[in-house]
C-alpha cells in the first residue's frame, strides 16, 4: 500500500474510533454527566459517520469501512429510541388534536415569522416557551384564532425576559403552577377527545452549562405535577435533552410518558434539520397515540417548532 494511502486510512480509522466509542457508551446506559452531554449528539454523529463510511467504500478502504460499519451499528442502536420510539395504535374514529409547540427564543422579535408559522400549521392547541417581550406585546395578533389562553408570569433572565403560553381553540382551565423550580405552564383543555392535560415545559441546560442536578430535579418536579393529573397528558417543550439520553430515560421510566418520533431534529435551526438534535420534545401518556410528527415553518428562533397530531389510543 502506498505510504500516503496507508497514512490516510490510519487517520480515518482514528476518526471513526470516536463515533464507535460514543455509540457503545450510549448503549451502556451510563448516566454520568461527563458523557451524557455527548449522548445528545448521537443522531448527527450517526449521519456524518454514515457519509464518511460511504466515502470509504467508494475508495475501497476496507479496514476503515469495517470500523465505520461497526460505528454505524452502535450509533443506530443508540439513536433508535429517538427516531422509532414505542408507539400505540390509535383508536378508530377518535378525534384528532393538532399541537404546535415551540421555543421562540427570548430575544426573537420576528413577529411575522412566528404568526405565519402558527397559521401554516393550523393547530388546535399552541404551547410556546421563551416568549420574549416583543411577541408577548402582540400575543393577541399572533394567537388571534386562539381565544383561550394562559400566560405564565414574566421571568427576568440574563438571556432575556420570557414567559410561557398555552392557547387553545377550546375552553381551558389553569393547572396550578408550583414553586418547584420547574419553568412550566399547564392547562386542562376541553377538547373533542375529552379533557386533555397540556403542559409546556422548559428544562435548564445540562452540565457543564448548569449544575449537574438541575435537569434531574426539574424532571422530578414534573413527575409530581403529572402524578396529580387525571386523564390524558401531553408534555411539550424544550427539554434540552434527546429522548434517549439520561433525562429522556428518566421521563419514560418515572413518568410513564413516551416521546414522539424525533427525526428530523429541532436545534439549532441554523443547520439542516437532519444534522440537528431533537431537544424539543412532545411526550404523551399511554392513553394517547401519536399519528404524525413534523417540523413547522421557521419562527426566527434557534429552535424549530414541532407540529404533532394526537388522538386517543386504542382500548
Amino acid at each position: 500500500m502506498p505510504a500516503p494511502l496507508q497514512l490516510s486510512e490510519t487517520v480515518t480509522r482514528h476518526e471513526l474510533a470516536g463515533p464507535l466509542v460514543l455509540g457503545l457508551l450510549a448503549l451502556s446506559g451510563i448516566g454520568h454527566r461527563w458523557v451524557d452531554v455527548l449522548f445528545q449528539f448521537t443522531a448527527p454523529v450517526l449521519i456524518v459517520t454514515a457519509l464518511l463510511t460511504a466515502a470509504l467504500i467508494g475508495a475501497r478502504m476496507w479496514a476503515g469501512t469495517l470500523l465505520g460499519l461497526a460505528a454505524i451499528t452502535a450509533l443506530a442502536l443508540a439513536v433508535a429510541p429517538q427516531w422509532f420510539p414505542a408507539s400505540t395504535p390509535p383508536r378508530p374514529g377518535a378525534p384528532v388534536v393538532r399541537l404546535y409547540s415551540a421555543n421562540l427564543q427570548a430575544l426573537n422579535t420576528d413577529i411575522d415569522s412566528i404568526r405565519i408559522s402558527i397559521f401554516a400549521a393550523q393547530p388546535d392547541i399552541v404551547a410556546l416557551i421563551e416568549v420574549g417581550d416583543a411577541p408577548a406585546a402582540r400575543v393577541g395578533q399572533i394567537l388571534q384564532d386562539y381565544p383561550y389562553r394562559i400566560v405564565s408570569p414574566r421571568i427576568d433572565r440574563p438571556s432575556g425576559a420570557a414567559r410561557s403560553v398555552i392557547a387553545s381553540r377550546w375552553p381551558l382551565t389553569v393547572i396550578r403552577d408550583r414553586p418547584d423550580g420547574l419553568h412550566a405552564v399547564g392547562a386542562k383543555v376541553r377538547s373533542p377527545m375529552g379533557a386533555l392535560n397540556v403542559l409546556g415545559v422548559h428544562l435548564t441546560r445540562p452540565w457543564p452549562f448548569q449544575e449537574q442536578w438541575g435537569q434531574i430535579s426539574q424532571t422530578m418536579a414534573l413527575d409530581a405535577v403529572v402524578s396529580d393529573l387525571s386523564g390524558p397528558v401531553i408534555v411539550a417543550g424544550d427539554f434540552n435533552s434527546v429522548s434517549s439520553a439520561r433525562i429522556g430515560r428518566q421521563i419514560r421510566r418515572d413518568l410513564d410518558l413516551s416521546p414522539a418520533p424525533g427525526f428530523p431534529g429541532t436545534w439549532p435551526s441554523s443547520v439542516p434539520s437532519f444534522f440537528a438534535v431533537t431537544i424539543d420534545q412532545v411526550y404523551r401518556s399511554p392513553d394517547l397515540a401519536i399519528i404524525n410528527r413534523r417540523l413547522g415553518r421557521p419562527t426566527g428562533s434557534d429552535h424549530r417548532p414541532v407540529v404533532t397530531d394526537i388522538t386517543l389510543a386504542a382500548r
